[in-house]
């Protein structure tokens, strides 16, 4: 779970969040859960496999706004042996809401950028 502060300039002009942050929010959540984990991007990366969103959705179900606090829980699930996908849900803690549900699905890839299966570690993980 990951806690953020909304700031002003995440907002538009109604002061409601900007529809694209969420998907910022997805990525910060999805990249603590992986150093949560024991392995963080950085690490993936340089053992040579990257996990480049393949897809993307999200359902806004109420308004975060300026100075709210979120909370965006990452959950994986292995699809293949080559795709993972993460869904999201996004509340206001102070009076539970939830707003916003979503996933994002990736592909395992390689250093020359070509499809390779998620490492035994990943699979284990989400097993």
């Amino acid at each position: 779970m990951t806690r953020l502060r909304v700031r002003y300039a995440d907002t538009d002009r109604m002061g409601v969040v900007y529809y694209a942050n969420y998907l910022v929010w997805f990525e910060v959540a999805r990249t603590e859960w992986l150093r949560a984990t024991g392995w963080s991007y950085r690490e993936m990366e340089r053992d040579g496999l990257t996990l480049p969103v393949i897809e993307a959705h999200c359902e806004y179900r109420q308004p975060a706004r300026y100075d709210d606090e979120v909370d965006i829980a990452a959950r994986a699930t292995l699809l293949t042996p080559v795709r993972i996908r993460f869904d999201y849900e996004v509340t206001r803690p102070a009076d539970a809401t939830l707003a916003a549900v979503g996933y994002t699905v990736h592909a395992a890839v390689d250093a020359a950028g070509k499809p390779c299966r998620l490492p035994a570690r990943v699979r284990e993980m989400l097993a």
